[in-house]
């Protein structure tokens, strides 16, 4: 009787010890996106990526862009204008990109600020 029992209970908590599934899904990133020109915000949203992910790639899936050799040129059908002076210029958490945005590698919580100004 003791050894039925047993395996009873055996059998029991055999059928409790369910895997849980894994969660592989990493942590949604976000950074920040704010267009402005001549230093008067346009418009501002938070955009999802992965990680990796290069801040050119990123501004083609979440804005309507053109480019030029990895530099942007108009964003949203706000052009540079060569004539005007005026350049897309842009800030990754307040300082200036040395390099163009397809070098730029975003990290969660980056506050990028693009700025449509005389240069």
């Amino acid at each position: 009787m003791l050894s039925a029992l047993l395996l009873t209970a055996g059998v029991l908590a055999g059928c409790g010890t369910e895997e849980q599934p894994q969660q592989n899904q990493q942590a949604e990133q976000q950074v920040t996106v704010t267009l402005s020109e001549d230093g008067e915000e346009i418009s501002s949203k938070e955009v999802s990526f992965e990680k990796g992910d290069i801040l050119l790639d990123v501004m083609k899936e979440n804005f309507d862009i053109e480019e030029d050799g990895g530099f942007i040129t108009s964003i949203d059908g706000h052009a540079q204008d060569a004539n005007a002076n005026k350049y897309w210029l842009f800030t990754v958490n307040e300082e200036i990109s040395p390099v163009g945005a397809n070098e730029v590698e975003l990290k969660d919580g980056d506050e990028v600020i693009f700025n449509l100004q005389e240069s």
